[in-house]
């Protein structure tokens, strides 16, 4: 009975720390969750915390995988689980990283990118545009309760890609193109307005250099850029910040 029991256990905890291999390594790259800016020990508990409350809808499935104990074969399990939550977290990055590529491509294109502001959900330090689109859009997810999508997301991702199937890499690839292609045509969007501007601007500048060549344009087009920059951003954050974080939900919802 002793021996059973202590089976029983053992069975238990490697089921706690395979579905923790998951949620591990997703909330490691997934945005919010992943900025340096938490403290280590936080997000430890978070994702021990997530996985101990996950592990019982889930043990039936993973007791039959871990009962024989063999080392080779949990630690085969273990990996190929690390991959698959590393590949959802990634899915989710490549939102914020297409959003961070947008905003430096904004910042400079309205003569924004020398003031660098402090990196939110990166060890680099971005213009500070850059830095106020990435903040805000990491203040929604929180305020719009889209972290907890993320918890159901996990959730629902034992049912598409049961942990018996192990990692299948040609459609982790699959999918990361996909959901690279769908983030850097959404940044396109939110920040279509700046680089049309900035391009209608420089046009009429060097137009205007042209006709009038005593004119410094270079010098003339700094303060025009930049003012109507600020005025436009003021005009189309709001937006911009809603259409991305409608996209991103849509993701955490339907995968």
């Amino acid at each position: 009975m002793r021996r059973t029991v202590n089976d029983g256990a053992s069975a238990s905890v490697l089921a706690a720390f395979v579905v923790f291999s998951r949620i591990g390594a997703c909330l490691l790259l997934m945005p919010g969750f992943s900025s340096p800016r938490i403290p280590v020990q936080v997000r430890l508990f978070i994702a021990v915390a997530v996985a101990l409350a996950l592990t019982p809808l889930q043990i039936d499935a993973i007791r039959p995988l871990v009962a024989d104990g063999q080392p080779v074969h949990l630690l085969r399990v273990m990996g190929s689980e690390l991959f698959v939550g590393a590949a959802i977290g990634l899915f989710g990055r490549v939102f914020f990283v297409a959003l961070e590529f947008i905003g430096v491509a904004v910042a400079m294109s309205v003569g924004l990118s020398a003031n660098l502001g402090v990196p939110v959900e990166a060890d680099e330090t971005l213009p500070a545009l850059t830095t106020l689109l990435t903040l805000a859009a990491t203040a929604l997810m929180f305020l719009t309760d889209l972290h907890l999508e993320v918890f159901r997301a996990l959730e629902a991702s034992y049912g598409s890609l049961p942990i018996a199937d192990g990692f299948a890499p040609r459609f982790a690839l699959d999918q990361l193109v996909s959901k690279a292609n769908e983030a850097f045509l959404l940044a396109l969007r939110i920040g279509s307005p700046f680089l049309i501007f900035s391009l209608v601007v420089n046009v009429a500048l060097g137009l205007v250099g042209r006709l009038v060549p005593g004119i410094q344009s270079f010098f003339l087009s700094t303060p025009f850029l930049l003012i109507g920059g600020l005025i436009l951003l003021s005009i189309v954050i709001r937006p911009m910040l809603l259409i991305f974080i409608d996209a991103f939900g849509r993701f955490l919802v339907t995968g």
